[in-house]
């Protein structure tokens, strides 16, 4: 068994920001957190600068600010909560959405700060955010894949090293986040609808690497996620596929899923990533 994928830890294991609605629009919420200020209120300390992208270090915390703002668009756009949960901000010169609830930013918060690190360990290859149904199924309906596989690998010691050769001065990175959050807000008129009280999970997704070891500890946030999320290593002989053969990796059955919608390369220096959408098969069973 190929362990390459893992998701926050969470109190109800299964379903990760698992939240109940509560008359007062306040909410009860299922997680493992610290207390904090919401990581758009440390982006707003963030450079309003273009940033240089002239180390490794940049680009992931370039990379993290741009994640916090997905996710809260996601879960606005996809509604998730009540859209009067959201209040109104500014990101990238263009209007957001932002939770208003204090949980619910500790929570991605967290999550983002736990996938922060592993990508200053170079581990990463995608990070998705899960959309499940409802109990009792809780099948993964949509995910949005965020991949980082053509992120420059950097040792440890390196990670504010300026890359070799010339570095861009600026980059457009602002304006392509834009377009991209842009896109994401435009989703829910071309994606199926959703069935109602859905759940997320933040799973990653490890390199292919004998280097990289799953950070599943009793001191970490992560946990294994489950089998049809995963990637199974076989043997060339047990292939059922072509690609399996090919590959020897067998994908599980909710990877992939029936539907994918490309949502846009960002493409600026050292900064390659790409985002697309899939809608899962049993999206259209429950």
């Amino acid at each position: 068994m190929l362990w390459v994928t893992v998701s926050i830890k969470t109190h109800s294991i299964r379903r990760v920001g698992v939240i109940e609605r509560s008359l007062d629009l306040g909410f009860q919420a299922f997680f493992r957190g610290v207390t904090s200020a919401g990581r758009l209120q440390e982006m707003a300390a963030y450079s309003a600068e273009t940033p240089v992208l002239d180390t490794y270090q940049v680009v992931v915390s370039a990379f993290t600010d741009f994640l916090t703002v997905a996710i809260h668009t996601i879960l606005y756009e996809r509604d998730i909560y009540p859209r009067a949960s959201f209040l109104a901000a500014r990101k990238f010169n263009c209007p957001v959405r932002q939770s208003r609830h204090p949980k619910v930013c500790q929570w991605i918060q967290d999550a983002v700060s736990a996938v922060e690190v592993e990508m200053l360990k170079c581990a990463l290859s995608t990070v998705s955010l899960v959309l499940h149904a409802p109990p009792p199924s809780s099948a993964p309906v949509e995910r949005y894949v965020f991949s980082t596989a053509a992120f420059p690998l950097v040792p440890p010691s390196e990670l504010l090293t300026p890359f070799t050769g010339k570095a861009p001065p600026t980059s457009d990175l602002p304006e392509q986040f834009r377009a991209t959050i842009a896109k994401l807000s435009t989703l829910s008129s071309t994606l199926s609808p959703l069935p109602p009280d859905c759940s997320y999970t933040l799973i990653v997704e490890l390199r292919d690497d004998p280097d990289v070891r799953p950070p599943i500890r009793a001191d970490t946030p992560w946990i294994a996620t489950e089998p049809g999320l995963q990637k199974q290593r076989i043997h060339p002989d047990d292939a059922e596929k072509e690609d399996e053969r090919q590959t020897g990796i067998r994908k599980g059955k909710d990877l992939g899923g029936v539907k994918t919608t490309p949502v846009r390369n960002v493409e600026s220096g050292a900064f390659v990533l790409e985002t697309w959408v899939e809608e899962g098969r049993r999206k259209f069973e429950v």
